[in-house]
């Protein structure tokens, strides 16, 4: 077992498991040996190498997830030269994840959504033809992105559609509605419609605003780059939450808090709430899987809804860009003016977010009542055209830096799905109601 001083890793499904330097030495040389390679003693070398730049990347206590030190073993490869063995990691990786999302009623491999659902969203891509970068190209280069705009709205407004009726039939028993997923996928969004289709059928939903109960930000933890963490549920006021939740499906008045995102501080017993008898109560929160958020209230009276950028669109190689690539550039351009936040700035924070998910809330979504997917084909070309200018500064300013290896590689990875792309520059075919104005401004909604 390895001295490192990192000691866990997260897997795919969000469980933590013992370091192991062997297990990635083991890797590369079976990728090596696939080639004709026969140094074990190389491959324990450039491990080591994976590993020194884990830490330098990540720190000496973090907690990396297996797509990081992937990400790292790849880059490593190719660094040193062994093309051929990188070429061959990189097959056999891609392979795996094909026999993982193949198996039967498993779950698919980065964040454990049933496959049949990721199925689904391919096959409506190559109904509408846009599950490749040059079939989005060719709808814009026609003239017919506005009927892939259509099309892709209604979609979403059906299933969120068929994800109110659900809550329905779980009446009167169910009290409590959580829209659970992960950051940038559109859960205030998908709050909102639900909220419409349900009050069409006379119940109304009240949501509860849990960025308010934020602890003010001096008393979150630091980290060598200095930064605050937001991602972790343990940032917010749990007992507090707790007490809140309880209070009102016992039909008591409460005071909620207010937090103040530029100044870090929150205010106690500000904004005043309770709950009718024709309400119910709804939580759209980054962590609203997460046992300890709802502890206070019964399994039977919760009903979970999972929303999350199920994108299934790839490069002319094939390469399918990453869901948490897609959420990254809603947030960078929701950042700069939500949260005072340059896009440069979100993108070197985002290990967080996503370590966050992998450890908080991956683990919970087998427990989910309905699943929804947030991706539009089309805000692909409007995110090109908002944010492509500066990923080429990112390859620059942090290629060489050593902490700053997962913000490069991501950046990287953005970076070459995005030139071959056509960008959008009139984004006025978004309706002022799509969920894609959540990130890119101009909605009808109030956020």
């Amino acid at each position: 077992m390895s001295t490192c001083p990192i000691q866990k890793i997260v897997k795919r499904d969000g469980n933590l498991v013992d370091y192991d330097r062997d297990r990635i030495a083991t890797a590369i040389f079976k990728a090596a040996a696939s080639v004709g390679g026969s140094d074990r003693a190389t491959a324990e070398k450039l491990a080591l190498e994976v590993e020194q730049k884990l830490v330098q990347a990540y720190g000496a206590r973090a907690t990396p997830s297996v797509e990081e030190i992937q990400d790292i073993v790849e880059a490593i490869l190719i660094h040193e030269g062994h093309v051929k063995t990188a070429r061959a990691y990189i097959i056999y990786r891609h392979q795996r994840a094909q026999a993982r999302a193949s198996r039967a009623y498993t779950f698919e491999t980065s964040d454990n959504i049933p496959y049949k659902k990721i199925y689904e969203v391919l096959r409506w891509n190559m109904d509408h033809g846009c599950e490749t970068v040059d079939g989005l190209n060719k709808i814009v280069a026609d003239g017919k992105l506005p009927d892939l705009v259509a099309a892709c709205e209604k979609r979403y407004s059906d299933e969120v559609a068929r994800g109110a009726e659900a809550m329905l039939a779980r009446l009167p028993e169910m009290r409590l509605v959580i829209i659970a997923g992960p950051s940038s996928s559109g859960k205030t969004t998908t709050t909102i419609k639900a909220s419409e289709r349900l009050k069409a059928a006379g119940v109304e939903l009240v949501a509860i605003n849990l960025d308010h109960y934020f602890f003010d930000l001096e008393m979150h933890p630091k980290d060598e780059f200095g930064d605050y963490d937001y991602e972790t549920p343990q940032a917010l006021d749990l007992p507090l939450i707790n007490e809140h939740l309880a209070a009102l499906l016992a039909g008591k008045t409460i005071k909620t808090p207010h937090y103040d995102f530029k100044t870090g501080k929150r205010k106690l017993d500000v904004h005043e709430m309770s709950l009718k008898p024709n309400q119910i109560l709804m939580i759209d929160s980054l962590h609203g899987l997460y046992g300890e958020m709802t502890k206070s209230i019964e399994p039977n009276r919760k009903f979970k809804l999972y929303i999350e950028t199920l994108g299934q669109v790839r490069t002319a190689d094939g390469t399918f860009m990453r869901w948490a690539d897609n959420r990254l550039l809603r947030r960078m351009i929701r950042d700069s003016w939500h949260r005072n936040l340059q896009p440069l700035q979100t993108l070197t924070h985002w290990h967080y977010v996503r370590r966050s998910e992998m450890k908080n809330i991956v683990p919970y979504i087998g427990t989910v009542d309905y699943l929804v997917n947030s991706a539009q084909p089309f805000e692909l070309p409007i995110l090109r055209h908002k944010l492509f200018k500066f990923f080429p500064e990112a390859l620059k300013l942090y290629k060489d830096d050593s902490k700053r290896q997962d913000a490069y590689l991501r950046a990287k990875r953005v970076h070459e799905f995005f030139t071959p792309l056509t960008a959008v520059t009139d984004d006025s075919v978004v309706p002022s109601k799509s969920l894609i104005r959540e990130f890119i401004g101009g909605s009808e909604y109030h956020y």
